[in-house]
């Protein structure tokens, strides 16, 4: 049985280990924040695989999913495909060494699809935020899940 979900509910509720937005804790303990963010976010939807959250300015890696891990040409590439769209949703975009065929390609959000699995990428002001799925899981729930706290950390600022 499953619960039903008001229209008007929050996908992502206020967490307790949001309070890293506007504090001034380490880097070490912010990110332990956003993995458990990322997991309960979306980890925990069933319809996202791995997921990471990448700064943009330096290009860093500010959390990611339990075991995922990208490399610093990786999180460049994600990054660059946000700077001419038109193009990336023609080329496509490579990832762990496959070519993903974009099916939405604009300024804040990337789709793509590589076989039976995929990928979403959202920017935000500071971020840009990835997940993907695999052929058992519902696209459409991981685009929901990464929009959603993608939007959350727009209204932050972040």
């Amino acid at each position: 049985m499953f619960m039903e979900r008001d229209k008007g509910e929050d996908v992502i509720p206020e967490h307790p280990d949001l309070k890293w937005l506007d504090s001034t804790l380490p880097d070490r303990v912010k990110m332990n924040q956003l993995q458990n963010l990322l997991h309960d976010a979306l980890i925990a939807t069933g319809h996202v695989e791995n997921c990471a959250i990448v700064r943009r300015k330096d290009i860093s890696l500010r959390a990611s999913s339990a075991g995922f891990t990208l490399s610093g040409d990786e999180m460049q590439k994600l990054i660059d495909a946000f700077k001419d769209p038109p193009r990336t949703r023609q080329e496509g975009l490579y990832f762990h060494d496959k070519l993903y065929k974009c099916v939405r390609a604009d300024k804040n959000s990337i789709y793509a699809k590589c076989d039976k699995v995929g990928m979403v990428l959202v920017k935000t002001a500071t971020l840009v935020i990835m997940g993907t799925y695999s052929d058992n899981m519902y696209s459409s729930v991981c685009v929901e899940a990464i929009e959603k706290l993608a939007s959350y950390f727009i209204e932050k600022s972040k």
